[in-house]
């Protein structure tokens, strides 16, 4: 008989209390918690419903579009919040975007080096593009000279743009000088496109951050002056150590210069802010700790999670750790702000390998009452074990006993 269980399989001490400091912690309600029914490796807001919806990618080969509402998810059964489900792909779906006319297509890129499509609401397959010779790990879309495309990269270190239309590859990205790993990452700088050309960044798994422009007939990479190095000319930004796991452009309605500064999070235990008006060299770190899988931004608040399960909240005025919050009991992979009430951000949702979509607010009374929340609920779960542990394992007659032998012996 065949058996999944990790106890029936050899253990280090350190697996081992992994796994049970997990079990322990599965059933805590922080973050409202949605339970999916396998990995949630990338997550996107719902253009349709941006207060209150999102897409998000599952390693069971599935795209879930999950309603996030109080009202949806107050039974939190999994068919009260699922509004729709893309299926097609019989391997892991690592990253979702929509985009097209109007919105309306879905794509998934997925282990099997193809990019699914499906339409939002008919959740009828559509077209597949095919060209990558590895997992497809990021994609997303854009307009150019009046047409949409898609853009993809892949852990075989390319970036691919297609016709959405037609389904034709128009252009192949690679680096030519500088080594470029599997790719992370894709996020389409409006700031900086035109209504013919759309500026591109890309992280990968090299600390190395690149910058393209992607016309109809052609491309390139963008070589700038190197601002650490007068009268020199930089490929890359390296603000980093090792990879870069996400790119993020201000929230609209983030504040006065939304779509101006970039946000980067790094398997080097960072997030950082890179100043375009300083040609993307750093201006803020936030020291995360362990792997940083995802960063968000909003007028307030920078948001950081990643492998150690935690949701960190930073004051983005003064840059000092407000809170963390705990939840999570497998590593955070991406973190969506929805667009709330009257185009302000809020709440933010994490999802994670455990398989949660967790709800936290933006508001720092409310973040307060939470961590409180937690405070307390640690004290009791102290009080509890201690509770549990007998204050002596022996009857009085048991007592008396064991004395006895005990001057027996003496």
């Amino acid at each position: 008989m065949q058996s999944s269980d990790p106890r029936h399989f050899f253990e280090t001490d350190a697996e081992q209390q992994t796994r049970e400091r997990r079990a322990a912690k599965s059933g805590n309600k922080y973050g409202n918690p949605i339970q999916l029914k396998s990995k949630i490796l990338a997550a996107v807001v719902d253009p349709r419903s941006p207060a209150s919806s999102i897409l998000v990618a599952e390693s069971a080969g599935t795209v879930r579009r999950v309603n996030i509402s109080s009202d949806a998810r107050r039974d939190r059964s999994l068919a009260s919040v699922t509004t729709g489900l893309y299926r097609g792909p019989t391997t892991p779906v690592a990253c979702v975007a929509v985009g097209g006319l109007s919105q309306n297509t879905v794509f998934a890129g997925a282990w099997d080096k193809t990019v699914w499509s499906w339409d939002l609401e008919t959740k009828t397959p559509g077209r597949k593009y095919v060209g990558h010779s590895d997992f497809v790990k990021a994609v997303v879309c854009a307009a150019m000279g009046g047409k949409y495309y898609l853009i993809s990269g892949g852990a075989d270190k390319k970036i691919m743009v297609w016709d959405i239309e037609t389904g034709a590859r128009l252009h192949t990205l690679q680096d030519s000088e500088v080594n470029m790993m599997s790719l992370q990452d894709l996020v389409v700088d409006h700031a900086s496109s035109t209504a013919d050309e759309i500026s591109l960044i890309s992280a990968s798994s090299d600390p190395h951050i690149r910058r393209w422009r992607i016309r109809a007939d052609g491309w390139e990479q963008v070589v700038e002056p190197d601002p650490s190095t007068p009268g020199t000319e930089g490929r890359t930004i390296v603000e980093h150590e090792t990879t870069v796991y996400k790119l993020a452009l201000p929230h609209p309605g983030a504040g006065e210069d939304e779509e101006v500064d970039l946000w980067t999070s790094s398997g080097d235990g960072t997030a950082k802010c890179l100043s375009r008006l300083r040609g993307f060299t750093c201006d803020d770190t936030y020291q995360h700790g362990d792997h940083v899988r995802a960063v968000a931004v909003t007028r307030d608040w920078v948001i950081t999670a990643g492998r150690d399960e935690n949701v960190k909240f930073w004051n983005r005025t003064s840059g000092a750790l407000h809170c963390t919050l705990e939840g999570h009991f497998d590593e955070v992979t991406d973190l969506v702000v929805l667009r709330g009430q009257n185009g302000q951000g809020g709440p933010v949702c994490s999802v994670s390998i455990d398989g949660t979509v967790r709800t936290w607010p933006l508001q720092a009374a409310a973040l307060d009452a939470l961590v409180e929340e937690q405070k307390k609920t640690e004290v009791e779960d102290d009080a509890d074990e201690k509770a549990e542990v007998p204050a002596n394992l022996l009857s009085a007659d048991e007592e008396a006993e064991l004395a006895a032998l005990l001057e027996e012996d003496d």
